[in-house]
């Protein structure tokens, strides 16, 4: 069992004050991998005593010396892969080959994006050509709370580091207990770049103790979070009380709207990205809502991909997906499946229980659900296991009131290969994001949602702006 207790605090692996310990288990046994240490308030103090230390220095470091650093931590993650693939095979049950291409991927392509954007970004700058005596400044924010999710490790942990580092704040990372290994590599890169003492500190522990420390603390600037909306409301009042900054990445629950015109495969694809990652992404199209002349084909398509679709150890080669991560999360999409079975939906693929073969470990069969409408609270809840519900519907004004009937904004998904219908849907879409035919978004693109679904935006020049404060300055001698 791996041995990683210690905290990465002031530049140095340190013990912690706290001695309480916490189990983190392989989602694909249930064996414990590992113990971590649950943060106290001690913990936390000295760390984030050490990165305002550090900021007297750090943020008003030159662009060309962050640039440098961060060059040398791009090439040591690339060297560490391997070991980051590992690790969130093991903490989280992603499937190896996923875990390779897309969950390590993404980290390694935020850190070259934000690597072009810094180098682009005009820190200093005149209000407008006839004005030069006034000026516009940006600046890093201070201190932050840097608060990560356990299901997409390596992406949420470089939206959030990555940028902070960049714009010349100092932070303390809190990476989910659930899956804190990879962040842990991460610390092991920094601390070989050799960044300056308290730059970056990494305390590991839950919310309710360590989190709540962190985000209640006077001398954090701001707080960047990820996860349950539940958790981002909690957030928001503690930040409140001394008016600190917050950027907030929270829940999804996002239509995928297809269309009797949409391209050939779309049925396929629209399942296939709902049950990437088990369906542990807040982006997922987990609402299909198909037009009515082709609903009951589109059922027997879904139903045909879901049945072919595997469920599979994730150290196992091949396209599959492994188990969600953990057994409180297992238990949550049981209860989710039966709600549904419940309400009168109807199951056209997998239901509760474990697949055929599994004993052990948290794997959840794909599950289907048709005629589902959206008051159900199969389509109302995010789930986040590989559950999809199909709506019907009759026409354009209708598919978009049902996409936009819904507590949460990050991101809708539209099939049809009328360019001017695609168009016009996706402005009156109350989204954050929205995707049209399957074509993506960009590394770069802004990433984040309306509603229920957050505060701010990450990845980019925004995701970059996210951690600056604008200072206006009039009177500057030129």
């Amino acid at each position: 069992m791996l041995n990683k207790k210690n905290f990465y605090i002031n530049g140095k692996w340190v013990k912690p004050d706290s001695e309480k310990e916490i189990k983190v288990i392989n989602p694909a046994n249930e064996d414990v991998c590992t113990l971590i240490t649950l943060g106290n308030k001690k913990d936390i103090d000295t760390a984030v005593s050490a990165a305002k230390e550090a900021f007297k220095l750090w943020g008003y470091s030159p662009k060309e010396e962050r640039i440098d650093y961060l060059e040398k931590l791009y090439t040591l993650y690339k060297q560490r892969w391997d070991d980051f693939t590992n690790a969130i095979v093991l903490e989280m049950g992603a499937p190896k080959e996923f875990a390779s291409k897309l969950q390590v991927g993404a980290g390694a392509a935020h850190i070259k994006s934000f690597i072009k954007y810094l180098k682009e970004f005009n820190f200093d700058k005149p209000l407008n050509d006839h004005l030069a005596n006034q000026r516009i400044i940006y600046e890093p924010k201070g201190v932050c709370a840097l608060i990560t999710p356990w299901n997409w490790p390596m992406n949420q942990v470089c939206l959030k580091v990555i940028p902070a580092l960049a714009s010349g704040c100092t932070m303390v990372l809190k990476p989910s207990e659930i899956a804190p290994l990879s962040s842990m590599i991460l610390a092991e890169i920094i601390d070989e770049v050799r960044f300056p003492k308290g730059v970056f500190n990494l305390v590991n522990g839950d919310g309710a103790t360590t989190g709540e420390a962190l985000s209640r603390h006077s001398d954090i600037d701001m707080i960047s979070f990820t996860g349950s909306t539940r958790a981002g409301a909690l957030i928001s009042q503690n930040a409140a009380k001394d008016f600190k900054r917050i950027s907030l990445e929270l829940g999804g629950k996002g239509a995928n709207i297809i269309f009797k015109d949409a391209k050939p495969d779309a049925v396929e694809k629209g399942a296939s990205r709902c049950f990437k990652n088990s369906g542990q992404s807040c982006n997922a199209p987990t609402r299909m809502l198909v037009e009515k002349t082709i609903y009951n084909e589109t059922i027997e398509r879904v139903k045909k991909f879901t049945l072919n679709l595997k469920v599979d150890h994730p150290s196992k080669e091949g396209n599959h997906i492994g188990p969600v991560v953990s057994d409180q999360q297992f238990k949550k999409v049981q209860i989710l499946i039966q709600k549904g079975l419940d309400e009168g939906a109807k199951l056209i693929a997998g239901g509760t229980g474990k697949p055929e073969g599994f004993q052990k470990g948290y794997y959840v069969k794909p599950t289907v659900f048709a005629d589902v409408n959206n008051k159900m609270e199969i389509a109302r809840t995010e789930i986040f296991g590989p559950v999809l519900s199909i709506i019907p519907f009759e026409d354009e004004e209708e598919a978009i009131e049902i996409a936009n009937d819904s507590d949460y904004g990050l991101a809708n998904y539209i099939q049809t290969q009328d360019k001017e219908k695609a168009n016009r849907i996706a402005r009156k879409l109350r989204s954050g994001m929205v995707d049209i035919n399957g074509a993506g978004l960009a590394v770069d693109s802004p990433f984040g949602g309306f509603k229920h679904s957050g505060i701010g935006r990450e990845a980019g020049k925004e995701g970059l702006l996210e951690f600056l404060e604008v200072k206006s300055v009039g009177g500057w001698a030129n």
